[in-house]
């Protein structure tokens, strides 16, 4: 039998925004959208529908009225419930659910949260939605107090309704002498049509950039080019509104189309410290491939995008993609307790550092091409 806790849904709606053309050429529609909160009550029985089991299952389940929204995750008090937890969602298109969806719990946090940090799963993109029903599987037979459903509408924009402009390069820009590859274009914050209000003021930095960590945003496959942007903005608001960043986790995000856009702000050219590497954001870099690989293969033009991007940082500061560098961990949630030094590869995936399947499988067994691909770029 498993238990079914309804969330209690007050009279709520998100309505999206469609801005209108600007009045000028040079102008950037805003995109506002919106994170609802739902709160995890009541209990009764109901049959077992064939959810995976972990220990004692809980079922929680919307009630009618969930307000529209495109990306959800789960959230719940304790940040260290996720590795007994087992969490799946599916949700509801016009009237008709989606299969059940395995959200990951392996959510690492940054430094530059100041209490109050909350567990949580990865992001998930469902695309239009008005229903989510939530399984959450516990290995101890305890679920965690105060489970959150999070969910987030990402705005409408007429930039959804065009290609994203990549910024070009200029001569200045664009290293072409020996030891560095050439800038690729690259997707400005303004035009995926980030929300600058959102994010914290103040640019971070760090020293320079020694390595590359590489990343999948596990949210799904289900999503064509044409909505990367929406995904973005969505994966930006739950990384400042749910998880509490000061800004989106990663310094860039790669597509399954090749296109790469600008994640945390301060500089593309610039060290910018993110937040996407737990222990080890101090003299790094944080690229994530746009959807899940830990089954799939992601396609080569993602591969070829992603190669480019990291050799044109790599090249700025002269570092080599086959070598290793050795990496201070600053916070013992890592794999390697906080003061303590690891001999990482200057391209190493997510996983190196922390617990957690990123960036999947299937990227992670690419990164040895991605660092050959990557040396013959930078000369």
């Amino acid at each position: 039998m498993y238990t079914r806790i309804a969330l209690s849904i007050a009279a709520l709606a998100v309505p999206a925004v469609l801005v209108g053309p600007p009045a000028h050429a040079e102008d950037r529609p805003s995109t506002p959208g919106s994170t609802v909160t739902l709160p995890l009550t009541g209990i009764e029985q109901e049959p077992d529908a064939g959810a995976p089991r972990v220990g004692r299952t809980e079922v929680l389940t919307t009630e009618r009225g969930t307000p529209a929204y495109s990306l959800l995750g789960v959230t719940w008090a304790d940040p260290g419930a996720g590795a007994r937890m087992a969490v799946h969602v599916r949700t509801r298109t016009g009237g008709v659910w989606s299969p059940w969806h395995e959200l990951h719990t392996g959510v690492d946090g940054t430094d530059e949260v100041e209490g109050g940090v909350r567990g949580g799963t990865e992001p998930f993109w469902a695309g239009r939605s008005d229903g989510i029903q939530v399984r959450v599987g516990v290995l101890d037979g305890v679920l965690p107090k105060d489970l959150r459903a999070e969910l987030v509408d990402p705005g409408e924009s007429i930039l959804d309704r065009m290609p994203p402009r990549p910024t070009l390069p200029n001569r200045t820009d664009g290293r072409a002498v020996k030891g560095h590859a050439d800038k690729p274009a690259i997707v400005a914050r303004a035009d995926w049509g980030a929300d600058e209000s959102l994010r914290d003021a103040k640019f971070k930095y760090t020293n320079t950039v020694r390595a590359a960590f590489v990343h999948h945003t596990a949210d799904g496959n289900d999503f064509p080019c044409s909505d990367s942007a929406k995904v973005l903005r969505s994966i930006y608001r739950y990384h400042v509104k749910t998880n509490g960043w000061a800004d989106v986790g990663y310094n860039f995000l790669v597509d399954k189309c090749g296109t790469i856009f600008e994640g945390r702000a301060g500089g593309t050219e610039k060290p910018v410290l993110g937040a996407h590497t737990l222990g080890f954001n101090t003299d790094s870099m944080g690229v994530a491939a746009m959807g899940t690989y830990t089954t799939a293969a992601p396609p080569g033009r993602m591969l070829i995008a992603l190669s480019r991007v990291i050799a044109w940082k790599l090249g700025l500061d002269d570092r080599n993609p086959k070598g290793k560098v050795t990496l201070t961990s600053s916070d013992s949630g890592s794999r390697y307790p906080k003061g303590t030094t690891h001999a990482f590869d200057v391209i190493s995936g997510h996983r190196d550092a922390f617990n957690t399947e990123c960036p999947g499988q299937k990227l992670y067994d690419q990164l040895p091409a991605i660092r050959t691909d990557v040396a013959l770029r930078v000369g």
